[in-house]
């Protein structure tokens, strides 16, 4: 028997029937060329792949160095036999039948040759020797990964059901998704109140004239923008506004007008957020599809109300939906900035989920979605109609640079994320602004992400692990009766990083820290570290395993390299601010404890002092290098009538600020605070960092916030007065005046209500059409935002320079 040893690597990618072969077919018959990439390499091949039926094929020659694999060729049987480490395979030219070890496996397309060059199936063969391929159907790309260096893959319906069986996070959200097409358009209409412009000429004078200084949205990291209601340009401003976006003139101050207002023929479309930036608008929002023309009976069986009507699939049990299934997707529409008077859609793409987050690195925009699947619905029917539901509650996304039609992602293109399995897709898309003719590239994981933080480079997302501590459990015995204590969970936060990249992403890695993420920021990335503060345990336990609080670093490749542990016993994280080679970290049960953290050596964090005051901060933000902000609410401790063995209890009251002096990290001091109003007092700002308005220059801090003031304050400081909520007096926003001398200044107060408003009010206030959202300025002039108005006054005297009523908001047509 003739054998000789090819030096060459074997590449395939399989597309099973859950993966639409359209793409590459149309791919194919253009010639339109299929680049692959090894580890986030090019790989450079010099015979195109080829598409035999639903299987692309790859030529050996090049890539077996970079695969590592060995492979043995047998002249007598036309056969390859490849290995590497323990695993082998073995193909036969023209012949269906291969063997994996000894296992028989029947391969989609055999083996062929083609002018010499062998072309066999590379999905089939990366995977046998421990690669992960995934495949970007739009942007004819396949991606090769290690398993060791990327995320594996479901693979099969099979294969789901069982990841979902093993996993302790089960459920289900009662929605069946399937696919439908879209074909919305956006309209631009004009508004009556506009000023009479020639095409282009509103772009124009943006250009050329020097726009005045102006304020954008309150961002984590600089470079990384991040999406809110309101923008501006320095001339405009874009505003979220009900279900529409509108566009006015801002300036000058005292002749403000709308001059478009954007709506949409998808009737279900809702704008969430928007980005602004020279060249484009881009407007990020939820719409749904009903799957069914009427309400009807749909197969579940999990529910009492039965029907004995037959319906749609082969359940032996039937209820009626109380309303139509829907599918839901987050939909990113772009507009080309010219004639602000006449917006041209350029683009829109549609993930499936909800929104969860989204970034724009340049002209660059990453949005991320959660998609829940009902996997009640699917475990509960026959194999055929599970099969049918499974398939059709796979994840899809649709980009019209790619066409009108949803683009479902087979099961053999979702990875999933170890021990954090749920029934959920997490969805990442990525786009090119600058570029509308790249497709979005859309990557889908089986799990959910909770916390996104970004960096200029990588995207980092946060899932929460649960593992009961079994050796814990306990089972007491007092009076006669037998008490089972359950063991208390083990809560791991696993992190994936992910690169980006001029609209793509890349998965990079993943870490694992114990306790849970706050929010965003809880984490940061810097000089080439990761740094996640968390809070493991739990509050109310007074044993070893009550809560402490934490700071990890790991390395590039996510490894732990230091650790600072067990900070604050019995209290959680409430804030978290990094600031270079120092953190900020505000906890509370009682006092609020500032604890200043030195990171410049990553593998030793230490901390260098604290600060324990009343009250506590939800916000931190940096002031200068030495001097941090903190929003919060103020806190009093009385005596606790409870009896459950602490002495005291702290209530919160009013909104509190703080200005910390962090010069000396071993002393931190609290330099000025400033509380406004009482218990009941709230503030965007407390939970959505984009409601501050800071500039250190102008010595500006503004927000908007709902005041609420208790008419009796005399009396003992009991739970009794402590506990009691104030009456509301005011919304609108506070505007102070800080610098390092005076602290904070009260320079003034801006409202919408009118006194009829105020007259009206009752004890407590509610989600009034002239609440306040958001402040901003251009130049000289602040300018506030509510759904019913835009105002103008004069940043240093606060002196109103004009207000514009805005259009009233209409049904649109169905």
């Amino acid at each position: 028997m003739q054998k000789r040893t090819l030096f060459a690597g074997m590449l395939a990618l399989t597309l099973l029937t859950s993966v639409s072969p359209a793409p590459l077919s149309v791919a194919a018959e253009t010639g339109q060329a299929i680049a692959v990439t090894l580890n986030g390499q090019p790989v450079s091949l010099s015979v195109q792949p080829r598409l035999i039926g639903n299987t692309l094929m790859v030529p050996l020659r090049e890539l077996s160095d970079a695969l590592g694999v060995k492979v043995q060729w047998d002249e007598a049987e036309r056969s390859a036999t490849a290995s590497k480490t323990d695993r082998s395979i073995k193909l036969r030219l023209d012949s269906k039948e291969a063997f994996r070890g000894s296992e028989a496996v029947t391969l989609d397309e055999a083996p062929a040759l083609d002018n010499g060059n062998i072309l066999v199936p590379l999905r089939f063969f990366s995977e046998s020797f421990d690669f992960n391929v995934y495949w970007d159907g739009p942007n004819k790309r396949v991606t090769i990964a290690d398993a060791d260096k990327s995320l594996p893959t479901v693979g099969s319906q099979e294969r789901m059901e069982a990841l979902l069986k093993e996993s302790a996070a089960v459920h289900g959200n009662g929605r069946n998704m399937i696919l439908m097409g879209d074909n919305a358009v956006a309209v631009t209409e004009k508004s009556s109140a506009a000023a009479p412009q020639a095409a282009g000429s509103a772009a124009k004078q943006a250009s050329d004239a020097a726009s005045p200084a102006y304020s954008g949205t309150n961002v984590q990291v600089q470079g990384v923008d991040e999406a809110d209601v309101i923008k501006t340009d320095g001339t405009y401003i874009y505003q979220v506004n009900r279900d529409r976006v509108l566009v006015t003139k801002a300036s000058p101050a005292e002749s403000m007008s709308v001059v478009s207002t954007v709506y949409w023929a998808d009737p279900n479309f809702y704008p969430q957020e928007l980005y602004v930036d020279n060249n484009y608008l881009v407007v990020v929002g939820n719409t749904s599809y009903p799957t069914y023309e009427k309400p009807g009976p749909v197969p579940y069986d999990a529910s009492p109300a039965v029907s004995a009507e037959p319906g749609i699939g082969t359940a032996k049990k039937m209820v009626v939906w109380p309303g139509r299934p829907t599918r839901s997707t987050t939909k990113t529409i772009v507009y080309e900035l010219g004639d602000r008077t006449q917006l041209k859609q350029v683009r829109e793409a549609e993930l499936e989920g909800h929104y969860v987050s989204s970034r724009k690195i340049g002209d660059s925009l990453y949005v991320v979605t959660n998609k829940s699947m009902n996997y009640f619905w699917i475990m509960r029917q026959e194999a055929d109609s599970a099969a049918k539901q499974a398939n059709e509650s796979l994840p899809a996304y649709r980009d019209s640079a790619a066409g009108d039609q949803f683009i479902k992602i087979g099961y053999e293109d979702i990875r999933y994320f170890p021990k954090a399995v749920e029934p959920n897709y997490l969805l990442i898309g990525g786009l090119k602004l600058s570029k509308p003719d790249q497709k979005m590239q859309v990557t889908s994981y089986l799990g959910s992400g909770q916390n996104v933080y970004a960096s200029p480079d990588n995207l980092y997302v946060t899932v929460s692990e649960y593992e009961p501590l079994k050796e814990n459990e306990q089972t007491v015995q007092a009076d006669g009766k037998t008490t089972f204590i359950p063991a208390p969970l083990n809560m791991t936060s696993a992190i994936y990083k992910f690169g980006m990249d001029n609209g793509t992403v890349r998965y990079v890695g993943r870490g694992k820290v114990p306790g849970h993420a706050l929010n965003q920021f809880s984490m940061d990335e810097h000089n080439g570290y990761f740094r996640i503060a968390t809070t493991s345990g739990d509050m109310w336990r007074n044993d070893e395993h009550t809560s402490k609080n934490n700071v990890y670093v790991l390395n590039e490749s996510l490894s732990v390299v230091g650790k600072l542990e067990g900070l604050a016993p019995g209290e959680r994280i409430y804030s978290v601010r990094y600031a270079g080679n120092r953190a900020y970290m505000v906890t509370f049960k009682n006092t609020d404890p500032l604890f200043v953290l030195d990171l410049s050596n990553p593998q030793a964090p230490a901390m260098l002092g604290k600060l324990k005051i009343p009250g506590y901060s939800d916000y931190l933000h940096p002031y200068d290098e030495n001097h941090l902000i903190g929003f919060g609410k103020e806190a009093v401790e009385v005596s606790n009538k409870k009896g459950d063995g602490s002495d005291t209890i702290a209530f919160y009251q009013g909104m509190k600020l703080a200005l910390f002096d962090v010069s000396d990290v071993a002393n931190p001091k609290e330099m000025f605070k400033e509380t406004i109003g009482d218990r009941g007092t709230e503030s965007p700002l407390l939970y959505n960092h984009k409601a501050l308005l800071f500039s250190k220059e102008k010595q500006l801090l503004a927000f908007p916030v709902t005041v609420a003031e208790v008419k009796d304050k005399t009396g003992a400081n009991t739970q009794e007065n402590a506990s009691k909520y104030g009456d509301f007096t005011f919304q609108g926003a506070y505007v102070y005046g800080l610098d390092l001398q005076k602290g904070f200044q009260l320079r003034g107060k801006i409202t919408h209500l009118t006194g009829d408003d105020m007259n009206k009010a009752g004890q407590h206030w509610y989600g009034s059409e002239r609440n306040i959202e958001r402040l901003l300025y251009i130049g000289d002039t602040l300018y506030s935002s509510s759904p019913d108005m835009l105002k103008a006054n004069d940043l240093n005297t606060l002196r109103e320079v004009g207000s514009l009523q805005l259009p009233a908001w209409k049904p649109r047509n169905p």
